[in-house]
């Protein structure tokens, strides 16, 4: 096989790993604050979450990170 023939593998760099994260992130953001205002909306009240539901989505976005830095662990 030449080497025109070798498929080129390209590493992504730190810096657009952080900006397409710093993107997914936003647009999750916005999606759950859209999904909240619209349950504000349909039990007409404020678009506050109450103590528990922060705790909660707390420790789901912490499992979330949890299993993305566990991403490629084959051990």
């Amino acid at each position: 096989m030449s080497p025109k023939d070798e498929i080129e593998v390209r590493k992504a760099s730190p810096a657009n790993t952080m900006v397409i994260g710093a993107l997914v992130g936003a647009g999750a953001g916005v999606v759950a604050a859209m999904l909240l205002h619209r349950r504000a909306k349909k039990q007409e009240r404020e678009s506050t979450i109450t103590a528990s539901e922060a705790i909660k989505i707390g420790l789901l976005v912490f499992g979330l990170f949890r299993a993305i830095s566990s991403l490629g662990d084959d051990d």
